[in-house]
C-alpha cells in the first residue's frame, strides 16, 4: 500500500519504521492495515469456535434417544450387549442395523464374582475383535426394560472408558424404546473389521479394593455410595456370592433405581436427575465419591448419572463391590447376628419355593 505525504503524520520526514514514528502512533495507512490485521484475528477465531462447536455438535452425547441414534447411524459403531447364545439371542431375532453383538457376560467376571476385572489382555482383543478404537464413536444397547437393565450399558461404558475410549454413548430405553419408536431392525449379523486397538488406562475412574481398604483410614475425605435397594444396605439380603451380608463401614445408600421415577428403562432428563440428585446423601468435606453395590452392576448406573450426566468431579467405581469385599474378609457395617442371618436365609429359601 502506498501512503500519500501531503497526508501522512506531522513527523512524515521520520522514516516509516523509526521509533519516533512508532511512539507518535501509526499513519492512516498504518492504521488501516493493524485493522485489517484485527479483523483476521477475530475472523480466525470465530472460525476455530464455530469449528470446535461443530465436532462437539457431532461427537456422541453419553445418552442418546432412538431418534438421535437413528441420525447418526453411519458415523457410529453400535454394540447390542444383549444376552443369549449366538443361534437364539434376542440380537439374532433383531438387531439395529449394522450392530456388532458382544453380550454383557463378555465384559464380566467369574460366577464366583461376577465384578472382578478381566485380565486388560482380555478386554484388548474383545475390544479388537468389536473393531474399535480409541476415537471410534461407541453407542451401547441393552434390553432397555427396567431399571436394573440400565447397569448393563452403564458398566461396559465405565469398562470401555477405563481401557481409553473416549467416545462412549447409552441408547436411553435400550431396544425397548427403539422398538417402541418403529425405527428399523435387522436379523443381518455384522462382523467388524478387527483393529488395532492399545488401551490407555483411565485409573482416575477406578477404586480398587486396596484403594477402598486406605480411604477408610482417611474417614470424611471420600463419600462411599452403596447403590443397592436399601435391604442390602442393612444388612437384610445378600448376593448369592457374597460371603456375608453388610455394606462398607461409612457407607451411605442412594439406590440407583431412584434415577427412573416411573420403573421403567429409560432415565429422565436432566432437570428431573438434577431434582432427584438433590436428595442424594451427603458426606461433609468429601472431596470424591466411590460408587460400589454388589458386583458393580447397580453402582455403574450411579457412577453413569453422577459423573456423565450431571458432571461431578471424582466419581470413582469400585468394579468388585461388596462380593469382592466380602470375599477378601474386609471389616464390614450392617452385619446381622449369625442367627439373624440363618433366619433370613430361611426366609429367602421359602420365598424361592
Amino acid at each position: 500500500m502506498t501512503i500519500n505525504p501531503t497526508r501522512a503524520h506531522p513527523s512524515a520526514s521520520a522514516a516509516p519504521d523509526s521509533p519516533d514514528q512508532d511512539l507518535a502512533g501509526p499513519s492512516r495507512g498504518q492504521g488501516s492495515l493493524w485493522l485489517r490485521f484485527w479483523r483476521g484475528c477475530v475472523l480466525l477465531w470465530l472460525l476455530a469456535a464455530w469449528s470446535l462447536s461443530q465436532s462437539a455438535s457431532a461427537a456422541p452425547s453419553p445418552l442418546l434417544t432412538p431418534a438421535m441414534l437413528l441420525a447418526r447411524l453411519p458415523q457410529v459403531r453400535v454394540i447390542d450387549i444383549r444376552e443369549g447364545d449366538a443361534s437364539s439371542s434376542p440380537y439374532a431375532a433383531g438387531h439395529i442395523p449394522g450392530a456388532v453383538w458382544a453380550p454383557y457376560s463378555s465384559w464380566r467376571g467369574a460366577a464366583d464374582n461376577p465384578g472382578k476385572l478381566r485380565p486388560v489382555a482380555d478386554y484388548t482383543a474383545l475390544v479388537r475383535s468389536l473393531g474399535l478404537n480409541v476415537q471410534t464413536p461407541v453407542v451401547l444397547v441393552a434390553d432397555g426394560s427396567d431399571p436394573s437393565d440400565f447397569g448393563a450399558p452403564a458398566r461396559v461404558y465405565w469398562t470401555l472408558k477405563w481401557l481409553g475410549l473416549q467416545h462412549l454413548a447409552i441408547l436411553n430405553g435400550g431396544m425397548t424404546a427403539w422398538t417402541r419408536a418403529g425405527l428399523p431392525v435387522t436379523r443381518q449379523a455384522v462382523r467388524a473389521q478387527p483393529s488395532d486397538f492399545a488401551p490407555r488406562l483411565d485409573t482416575a475412574i477406578l477404586a480398587s479394593r486396596a484403594q477402598v481398604a486406605q480411604d477408610l483410614r482417611h474417614t470424611g475425605q471420600v463419600l462411599l455410595l452403596d447403590a443397592r435397594p436399601r435391604p442390602f444396605y442393612l444388612g437384610q439380603v445378600k448376593a448369592p456370592a457374597a460371603v456375608q451380608p453388610g455394606t462398607l463401614p461409612g457407607a451411605l445408600d442412594f439406590d440407583n433405581a431412584r434415577w427412573f421415577p416411573d420403573a421403567s428403562g429409560t432415565l429422565p432428563g436432566q432437570a428431573e436427575l438434577e431434582r432427584i440428585a438433590q436428595a442424594m446423601p451427603h458426606a461433609a468435606g468429601a472431596q470424591q465419591t466411590v460408587s460400589f453395590c454388589n458386583t458393580g452392576h447397580w453402582a455403574a448406573t450411579n457412577w453413569f448419572v453422577l459423573s456423565e450426566l450431571l458432571h461431578q468431579p471424582h466419581v470413582k467405581l469400585y468394579p468388585g463391590s461388596m462380593v469382592d469385599w466380602s470375599r477378601a474378609d474386609e471389616p464390614m457395617a450392617n452385619v446381622p447376628t449369625r442367627a439373624q442371618q440363618l433366619w433370613a436365609q430361611l426366609r429367602q429359601t421359602w420365598a424361592a419355593h
